[in-house]
């Protein structure tokens, strides 16, 4: 488990190249095959896949398929096609819900196994619902600790802003976090409160030079509608229903397109606070946002937006009444608005797709068959996907048109982009983590509780037809599930990095194998390879704190070695 990765900060084109079929010395490769490989730049065609074992990295990336007799013998050599080797989605908006009493809903060792069998290796955890919530250092730890050995995919963290807790925020940036959620309307948990227009502007003074990100719950009631109770102007209350509460049409009415619309406007006329500070729309929904989008990068703003696998598939006009597995925050639109968020991501306007996975237990759902009222109001809000993401996905693009290298780039690329992930996780590329997920396009199949690895079996998917399964994921290297061999004895691994501080840490793995280096230095940001660290100093170097000798080059410091096999320590040779 590496809750926290690493950011790279030079480019690939930097890093050492090996002539085919290199192996590195006292190691056999595992190599992967198809002559379907989605590369970078959404490009696709035949490939090679050489990855070490030890190491967890890819080591090289052909553009064609080496045939397994120019590779030693003993080599772990694996022919795909025609499925596609895809690189490991990135999940950058789950709800984990640990430590605390909403384990019942969700916990990491069930929403990670989800997620694995859904070939997403990176899942990022939102700071509510859980207990204590993400808002402090103390709390992050608290958080971590009891992620430990549970994780089957990488897991990152997110902070949250809430009332009051300003100064908390550069530490947690310096712990680790790899950016901030606020809510502009209640969260609908008491520990996790919304934030004014002068929160937003604290945090944002404080977090201004920061390379992280600050991103919206952009629902915000406008200052004149027909509102609960006399409190509309500090945004409380939903609309007034307007008709049965178990009718869904009363529940999209009361979550209308214009909250979003209004808080995407106030996030606009707050972004001069801090103009070089990533902002970005978690889980957008209306189609008018689209256009305030569009406003923002014309006027040079930072805001970048995602939407949801539920937000591209479903419709409200086929939601029956009563079945509170589609009740989520923004709601699930009409058909026709789902279209716009199509056309918005074909044009890069809305840049990534996430789950938002977000459950709960059966009975908070209210759901008439589990004895509840069907109530739209009562029930708690969130759709459950994570694992399910990639085929539903798929199932509604390909009708639209859209290639699997594309929806990499919205599910993998931008996403580890987004988290400050880019160059370690995201991409079949030289360097990156060997996160790779094989998938069928053609395979297709009816979603049933088999096929839900989270904690409370219920989705909005249950008894559709998809098409397109992952039949593996590997994380680092490792084939962590298998359609056949459904997940792999051993369980979840331990490794770990905090990566904004600059310092990072890591583990050895149940084999023995150093995983990668030990730095425990401000200042410094590594980017691990089989053969070489880069390591860029804010400061002149200490080379005492560097287990071998250094070579400046320009304004990086090159460090070549191996890693040697060890148990509990570390073994360094120079090339």
């Amino acid at each position: 488990m590496a809750p926290l990765l690493d950011t790279p900060i030079v480019p690939l084109s930097s890093l050492p190249v090996q002539q085919p079929p290199y192996t590195p010395p006292e190691e056999l490769p595992t190599v992967l095959v198809s002559n379907n490989v989605v590369f970078p730049g959404r490009r696709q065609g035949p490939g090679t896949i050489v990855i070490s074992p030890h190491s967890g990295k890819i080591i090289n990336v052909f553009p064609e398929i080496i045939p397994s007799s120019r590779f030693p013998a003993g080599t772990h050599y694996t022919d795909y096609s025609p499925k596609y080797l895809m690189p490991g989605l990135v999940d950058a908006h789950v709800h984990l819900n640990e430590p605390g009493w909403r384990t019942e809903w969700e916990g990491f060792e069930t929403g990670t196994r989800a997620a694995a069998f859904g070939g997403v290796t990176t899942v990022i955890d939102m700071p509510l619902n859980a207990i204590p919530p993400t808002t402090t250092v103390e709390n992050l730890n608290t958080k971590l600790k009891a992620a430990e050995g549970q994780c089957w995919v990488d897991v990152g963290f997110y902070g949250g802003v809430i009332p009051g807790n300003e100064e908390e925020l550069i530490p947690l940036v310096n712990a680790g976090v790899r950016g901030f959620k606020c809510f502009l309307i209640q969260s609908g948990v008491e520990e996790f409160p919304s934030v004014t227009s002068a929160d937003v502007a604290k945090a944002m003074e404080k977090l201004k030079d920061s390379s992280t990100t600050l991103m919206f719950h952009a629902e915000m009631l406008p200052p004149l509608s027909m509102s609960v109770g006399d409190l509309v102007l500090h945004g409380d209350p939903p609309l007034v229903p307007t008709g049965p509460l178990n009718a869904y049409k009363t529940f999209l009415e009361s979550r209308p397109r214009a909250f979003e619309t209004y808080a995407i406007e106030q996030i606009l006329a707050l972004a001069p606070h801090a103009p070089d500070l990533q902002l970005h729309i978690v889980h957008l929904s209306a189609a008018e946002g689209v256009s305030l989008l569009k406003k923002a990068h014309a006027a040079g703003i930072k805001l970048s937006a995602e939407t949801c696998f539920h937000y591209l598939t479903l419709a409200a006009e086929d939601i029956k009444d009563g079945d509170t597995r589609h009740k989520c925050c923004p709601p699930i639109r009409e058909g026709s608005n789902r279209e716009f968020l199509w056309d918005a991501l074909k044009d890069g306007t809305i840049t990534t797709v996430v789950s938002d996975h977000s459950p709960c237990t059966p009975d908070l759902k209210m759901l008439s068959e589990n004895g509840g009222s069907g109530d739209f109001f009562q029930a708690w809000g969130g759709v459950s996907t994570v694992g399910l993401g990639l085929s539903v996905l798929w199932t509604e693009g390909s009708k639209r048109g859209v290639d699997l290298p594309t929806m990499a780039e919205w599910t993998s690329w931008n996403t580890a982009k987004q988290v400050g992930l880019l160059g370690t996780k995201g991409a079949i590329a030289e360097g990156y983590d060997a996160d790779i997920c094989v998938f069928d396009p053609q395979a297709e199949f009816t979603v049933t509780t088999k096929d839900m690895h989270f904690k409370n079996k219920i989705t909005a998917y249950e008894g559709k037809e998809l098409r397109g399964r992952v039949c593996e994921t590997w994380l680092r290297g490792r084939r962590i599930y298998s359609l056949d061999g459904e997940f792999e004895k051993g369980g979840p691994q331990v490794s770990w990095t905090k990566g904004e501080s600059r310092n990072t840490y890591h583990d050895h793995d149940a084999n023995g194998f150093i995983l990668n280096q030990v730095v425990i230095k401000q200042n410094v940001v590594v980017l691990p390879n089989l053969y070489s660290f880069f390591y860029f100093f804010n400061t002149a170097p200490d080379t005492t704190a560097i287990p071998a000798q250094l070579k400046e080059v320009g304004d990086h410091i090159t460090l070549h070695r191996q890693a040697g096999r060890a148990q509990g320590k570390k073994a360094w040779l120079l090339l």
